[in-house]
């Protein structure tokens, strides 16, 4: 049984930094890519980031150049730095494994589908 569990949201003040964490618990299959999606209030779910299984990244333009994505295969943790935070931040954001992947996944989320947490709360003021 597969689990996904964010950590390190929280309350900053813009141009603030976070570092979000996943922890994946339970196998993945190895060829899945790995994703950092979040949800505004009344907004449908965005892309942010994703991983694919061979280290290539992707990026959603609003945070292109402030947030990097970074894994660690031997933690089975999934991070998400965060620089330069604004306001338009604000968002849950989830961590996901999908076989969907890039741009593509980035542009339709389909929360539906692959595996996804249960979001950690980020607010900037």
């Amino acid at each position: 049984h597969v689990q996904l569990v964010e950590s390190g949201g929280a309350s900053v003040q813009a141009g603030g930094s976070l570092v979000l964490s996943c922890a994946v618990s339970g196998t993945l299959p190895s060829s899945v890519c790995m994703g950092w999606f979040r949800q505004g209030a009344g907004k449908e779910h965005e892309g942010v980031a994703t991983i694919g299984s061979d280290g290539t990244t992707n990026y959603a333009d609003p945070v292109k150049g402030r947030f990097t994505i970074s894994k660690d295969n031997a933690k089975n943790t999934l991070y998400l730095h965060m620089n330069t935070l604004k306001p338009e931040d604000s968002a849950i954001y989830y961590c996901a494994a999908s076989f969907r992947y890039g741009y593509k996944w980035l542009a339709d989320p389909r929360p539906n589908t692959g595996w996804w947490g249960q979001g950690t709360q980020v607010t900037v003021s």
